[in-house]
């Protein structure tokens, strides 16, 4: 149904002049499908209560006219074909990025330190790699990935029995990172005993950190997650030259965790407090280096639902910083470990263009000689909390 519009334009260099009024075409939008549909131009008519757009009306919101298949009204248009419509709208519909955030998000328990307000960090040197599965569907048990390295050397992520660890089990590794970084801080400052490689925080607390709801269920899952980090190591060979000219080949390997222990209430199942003891890697990385190399990460990232992108997050974070980056959807995909077809990986890097709900980055495609390149663009400031202090 288009109608005119009820309200007119005043023409630019004419005051008081009147425009021909913009038609409104009517919509029939679904509760579920309201807000998606506001960012696309809708608009709601209070006193007919009805969706519509003024003027031209986006692609992705044909489907919704009250006018479908030949001038018809929604009513006359069969069933089937209202469905047929319906199916190809949610076809061209990015889903959303992030979920929700749990209820308490934004309240600290009183009894348990603030671990979680420090902003994730991770370390710079294997931010563009994936040393984790990026899929839930596929737990990759007992396999191994492997990343080739632009020196010839390559990076070996191996699982064990109960799975490789996955892209939100990290988390807790993360969680790991800013534990130490914060500690380094108040050491350097004379506030505090260095930090060792172990530390304890309780369940809530690693749930806090990764923005995750505090429910039974949640806590059988760090558990988990701890036994799939300690079960998944990743090992880097490197080239290079020896004092003398001579080729070496150097590997090192260690667990993404080193060891942990977990404690329960018998009578529930429920976690309350667990110990973890980072890997030598990690901890050398972030206490023993002279200048670590610790990126900031966006409070967002923990609500981002799609694995991969997380990944490009990541990659972004490291090769875009506070500019822009092009990486080829071709070496995305390698990078990614996906063991979809690229075709596949191709199809969920356009998604996450198509929804651009990135934190920080506006994420756009171009042709590139060896095919589609992404192209990853900061767009604004980075939000420090106000809990955070200088990183080293």
């Amino acid at each position: 149904m288009v109608e005119k519009g009820k309200g007119t334009r005043l023409m630019k260099g004419g005051i008081g002049k009147r425009a021909t009024p913009r038609p409104r075409t009517y919509l029939t939008i679904g509760y579920d499908d309201k807000d998606w549909a506001k960012r696309h131009g809708a608009q709601w008519d209070k006193e007919r209560k009805r969706w519509y757009v003024l003027g031209e009306v986006s692609e992705m919101l044909l489907p919704y006219i009250d006018s479908l298949m030949g001038g018809q009204s929604l009513k006359e248009v069969p069933e089937e074909e209202r469905q047929e419509a319906r199916a190809r709208a949610t076809a061209a519909r990015a889903k959303p990025l992030l979920r929700t955030p749990p209820p308490d998000d934004a309240q600290a328990d009183f009894f348990v330190p603030g671990v979680w307000d420090v902003a994730a960090k991770d370390n710079r040197g294997i931010m563009d790699v994936a040393v984790f599965r990026l899929s839930k569907k596929y737990p990759r048990a007992n396999s191994v990935m492997t990343h080739n390295l632009p020196d010839g050397g390559h990076v070996r992520v191996a699982s064990g029995p109960d799975g490789m660890a996955s892209i939100w089990d990290y988390d807790i590794v993360l969680m790991g990172v800013s534990h130490l970084t914060e500690a380094m801080n108040r050491y350097r400052a004379g506030l505090g005993e260095k930090p060792g490689r172990s530390f304890r925080p309780h369940v809530s607390e690693i749930l806090k950190f990764c923005r995750q709801s505090d429910g039974g269920r949640q806590y059988e899952a760090v558990e988990a997650a701890l036994r799939r980090l300690k079960q998944t190591t990743v090992e880097i060979v490197r080239r290079q030259r020896g004092k003398d000219g001579r080729p070496l080949r150097v590997t090192e390997g260690a667990g993404l965790i080193n060891d942990y222990k977990a404690v329960s209430h018998e009578d529930s199942g429920r976690v309350t407090s667990v110990e973890i003891e980072l890997p030598k890697w990690l901890y050398a990385a972030v206490v023993e280096a002279e200048h670590p190399e610790v990126l900031t990460m966006h409070p967002n990232y923990f609500l981002m639902t799609p694995g991969l992108g997380r990944f490009v997050y990541r990659l972004a974070r490291v090769a875009a910083g506070k500019g822009e980056a092009r990486w080829s959807f071709r070496l995305i995909h390698e990078r990614s470990g996906s063991p979809d077809a690229f075709k596949k990986s191709s199809a969920a890097i356009r998604e996450l263009i198509k929804a651009n709900e990135l934190p920080e980055y506006d994420l756009a495609e171009e042709p590139g000689q060896d095919g589609p390149i992404l192209v990853m663009r900061f767009r604004g400031s980075f939000p420090t909390p106000s809990t955070e202090k200088a990183g080293p």
